[in-house]
């Protein structure tokens, strides 16, 4: 009882604020009490602080499970795609990625996963929870948390709708004639849907679709069900929990409705929660908005341990497609170090598309504009959001990063691999975790088709592999796929030997030395190896006076790309177009 009573006082002494703050005009206590209740079976009582959660070893996946599908042939019947990745994985990734970011595996009714009809089943068409778990033991897992929203064909939903509980109390209903306006919208859709009720038609909150459907966070119900959720993904073996959408998780009319204290409290709670359970597991928050705002979650060393760094995809392809790396230093030059114990999520390209948002404020008009067109002439498509004025505005391209890179401003050209292998370099050499898209290691193209079947722009970057035809291309070292996967393969072996890599490592942006070359340098937390990483973003030749660079005389320096050895830290560099170099003086 001694232990179960100073456990719960410390909960109490942590959560308690929090409580206030999301919770003022609840009785805390009974809260205090329930949320203990649920966490206290699964508390690790030798548990302290880990401040080791990743180091420059880590690299992560995102796919989703049935990315690479077996189908069911005269000889065979169809494997569940879940054991299909795991094989690919085993096969192909063993040595090059340490972490997987498994994209929804629950049964949904839309958005590819993210309508979540229950949180814990597995998709039947996906495998079954051992088939997770299997990954989980060769791969750090991260499962996503869908807190913001559920579907409407959901329990909960129905239950909403029939007056049941304990979902009649789950949703958030206003007036249609509510003025909503000042709301920030990601979606161009109504924000109150019609529905019909035990009671009559309803208007709920659906920040993202008619589909999906916003859970009421001020109902502390929903916040101990969605406790009980996570700590059953932690079970299950996650490493990683993503919060996804998590800066709308907070309604209250008269405001923005993204941001608020509230969210950043339950997030703060969350944490928390997995401190007392299992330290090692860490919090990314999925926040696709504006640079600062994107900061603000990582609170103070408080809130998420990971924040995608969502500036970095239409900043680093601006740069590609221009040639110049002005505007993408600039921001690197912006960006503090991630506090102690947090990191950055670096990624050039996900499941979604290239959130616009986070470049407003860093992109000129002309060079804006230019980004678009160019998009589209390379096969992609935009996406819009309402603005609360009423208008649309852009809010995503949906491309694949491959094709987004098969040529610049000027149009396409034959650096299409080259100038893709250099977006992935300059990623892998900024401070924080990189994360490869599944479609960025195979290099796959746009899936127009794909879009025309479904109907969703998003749905261009969601290719399905069949297994079979995948190993074939990877089998054949002169497709696309095996150049790409190869080469990315040995550049990131490379880079998880190298301690200036760590996540935390110092990182400066050097002086324009030309504005075609992206240059940094990275120093390991010991001090004992710099890197210089250096980046011609262009289709021609640059020259880089090595003299720029202040290397130091008594150290043998090196570039872990090329293998070679700098001979003359006085003399030229010639870079060819798109080539990286990772200049080291510890090899």
């Amino acid at each position: 009882m001694a232990i179960f009573s100073d456990y719960k006082n410390t909960f109490a002494r942590r959560a308690a604020p929090l409580l206030e703050i999301i919770y003022p005009e609840q009785n805390r206590t009974e809260l205090l009490d329930r949320l203990f209740a649920v966490i206290y079976p699964h508390v690790d009582y030798s548990v302290s602080e880990d401040l080791g959660k990743w180091s420059e070893d880590n690299v992560v996946l995102i796919t989703y499970g049935d990315t690479i599908t077996a189908p069911s042939t005269a000889q065979k019947t169809p494997e569940a795609p879940l054991k299909t990745l795991h094989h690919f994985l085993k096969d192909y990734l063993d040595e090059v990625v340490t972490g997987v970011h498994l994209l929804p595996f629950c049964p949904y009714s839309s958005d590819d996963g993210f309508a979540v009809i229950d949180y814990l089943a597995i998709n039947p068409a996906l495998g079954n929870w051992d088939d997770v778990k299997a990954i989980a033991q060769d791969f750090d897992l991260m499962a996503d948390l869908v807190l913001n929203h559920i579907s409407s064909q959901s329990d909960w939903f129905e239950q909403f709708q029939n007056g049941k509980t304990p979902g009649k109390d789950y949703f958030i209903t206003a007036d249609p004639e509510t003025d909503v306006s000042q709301v920030v919208r990601p979606r161009s859709s109504p924000l109150l849907v019609p529905v019909a009720t035990q009671t009559g038609t309803q208007h709920v909150w659906a920040t993202f679709s008619a589909d999906q459907v916003d859970l009421n966070f001020a109902n502390p119900d929903v916040l101990v069900e969605m406790v009980k959720i996570l700590l059953f993904y932690v079970e299950a073996g996650a490493k990683y929990i993503r919060l996804d959408a998590v800066g709308f998780l907070w309604k209250q009319l008269g405001t923005a409705c993204i941001h608020l204290p509230q969210t950043h409290a339950v997030i703060r709670l969350l944490r928390e929660i997995l401190q007392m359970v299992n330290s090692g597991v860490a919090i990314i928050t999925e926040t696709n908005v504006p640079n600062r705002e994107n900061l603000s979650y990582f609170g103070n060393r408080n809130e998420a341990h990971i924040i995608y760094n969502f500036s970095l995809p239409p900043l680093l392809l601006n740069a590609l497609l221009q040639g110049n790396s002005e505007h993408l230093r600039t921001w690197v030059m912006s960006m503090p170090p991630a506090p102690t114990g947090c990191a950055y999520f670096n990624f050039t390209a996900s499941h979604d598309g290239i959130g616009l948002r986070p470049a407003e404020g860093l992109l000129g008009p002309l060079e804006y504009e230019a980004l678009l067109t160019t998009m589209q002439r390379f096969g992609g498509k935009i996406s819009y959001r309402q603005q609360t004025n009423g208008q649309e505005s852009p809010y995503e391209l949906n491309i694949a990063l491959f094709d987004a890179l098969k040529g610049t401003v000027k149009g396409e050209d034959e650096w299409q691999v080259v100038r893709f292998i250099c977006s992935q370099v300059v990623m892998m050499s900024l401070e924080g975790i990189p994360a490869f898209y599944i479609h960025s290691l195979l290099g796959t193209p746009n899936d127009a088709a794909r879009v025309e079947r479904t109907g969703h722009n998003r749905a261009i970057n969601r290719h399905q592999w069949n297994a079979a035809e995948l190993r074939d291309r990877l089998a054949n070292p002169q497709s696309i796929q095996s150049r790409i996967l190869g080469n990315l393969s040995r550049l990131i072996k490379i880079r998880r030997a190298q301690s200036a890599f760590h996540p935390n490592a110092t990182q400066y942006a050097l002086q324009p030395i030309n504005p075609a070359i992206f240059a940094l340098w990275r120093q390991s937390m010991t001090r004992d190896q710099s890197i210089f990483c250096l980046h011609n973003l262009s289709d021609r030749p640059q020259q880089l006076p090595l003299s720029n660079l202040n290397l130091v005389e008594i150290d043998d320096w090196y570039d872990l790309i090329s293998d070679q050895t700098v001979t003359d830290i006085y003399g030229k560099l010639e870079l060819r177009p798109y080539q990286c170099v990772w200049l080291t003086n510890k090899f």
